[in-house]
């Protein structure tokens, strides 16, 4: 069977084979927030950035800032586990993933084989890479994947939803109030560091760190604790943080670090756009998904 991949954005919807990569136009590049920023990008020149992702999708992030002409510092705020749990009997009709970290506990589950519904582009190229046949895409959040599985499944489907111990109400409280019979397996635990990674505490001692890169809500309010603990509040405060979404950026809000930037859409090529003119000018041609408007496919 040739793995396939459903993408919905918006109101629009890409469809793509990963034999033929044939697409079929999508009809919304969504919305653009964000804050003011005291620090980042200064004349184009190459950053140094703080790379807070746990491993090892942050590995693969560090590669990406790297190829871009920035320094990376991979320093991971939260330590990823299996839960060891077994996952639930079923049957089940669909499989539900809000995130790729769930995904290495897949393996050799029978769940493996069920048509995966995924929050966004990270999390399905996780379940592709890890060998799932069908997956389908939403828009980057709990809400978009919601309305996904409402336009292709019933009312009363059996749904299993590979998470995290820590999880949001959404999209289990949507999908339960439309009828739907989710079953929650808990597939792995993030545990946050005991203090802050030394590299990072040695950046900010010397004022050396220009950005930050932040991909989840717990993993932004984690290393917000772990630099106050330390004694770098005001460094922390200096730093740009980019955000995957206005939800992971909800931590550094509420702390009233207003050097943080919401990426355009909550997908890493957005995120990394943030950046600024160095990804823009010197990566364009050899990346062309990161210029503005284009779908990486």
């Amino acid at each position: 069977m040739v793995p396939q991949i459903t993408r919905r954005r918006g109101a629009g919807q890409v469809a793509v084979s990963r034999a033929s990569g044939g697409i079929a136009p999508a009809s919304s590049a969504g919305t653009e927030g964000g804050g003011r920023v005291t620090r980042g990008n200064r004349g184009g020149t190459a950053l140094h950035v703080w790379i807070a992702r746990p491993l090892p999708a942050g590995a693969r992030t560090a590669e990406r800032v790297a190829g871009l002409g920035h320094r990376p510092l991979l320093a991971p705020v939260l330590d990823l586990a299996p839960s060891g749990a077994p996952p639930p009997e079923g049957p089940f009709d669909a499989l539900v993933l809000t995130s790729a970290s769930a995904v290495p506990a897949l393996a050799g589950t029978p769940l493996s084989a069920l048509p995966a519904y995924c929050v966004g582009a990270r999390t399905a190229a996780a379940a592709l890479e890890a060998g799932l046949q069908i997956v389908h895409e939403a828009g980057g959040d709990a809400r978009a994947l919601a309305d996904l599985i409402g336009a292709a499944l019933p009312r009363g489907a059996r749904l299993v939803h590979a998470a995290g111990r820590e999880r949001k109400d959404e999209p289990a409280a949507t999908l339960g109030a439309r009828g739907y019979r989710l079953t929650a397996w808990i597939a792995y635990a993030a545990r946050p560091l005991a203090g802050l990674p030394e590299p990072v505490a040695a950046a900010l001692a010397d004022d050396a760190l220009d950005a930050a890169l932040h991909y989840s809500r717990r993993s932004a309010a984690t290393a917000w604790g772990l630099a106050r603990a330390a004694g770098y509040e005001e460094a922390f405060r200096r730093v740009a943080h980019h955000c995957l979404s206005a939800d992971v950026a909800a931590p550094l809000v509420a702390a009233g670090i207003a050097s943080h930037v919401v990426a355009a859409r909550p997908d890493e090529d957005a995120l990394l756009a943030g950046l600024g003119p160095i990804l823009l000018d010197s990566a364009a041609e050899a990346s062309p998904a990161l210029r503005p408007g284009l779908e990486r496919c």
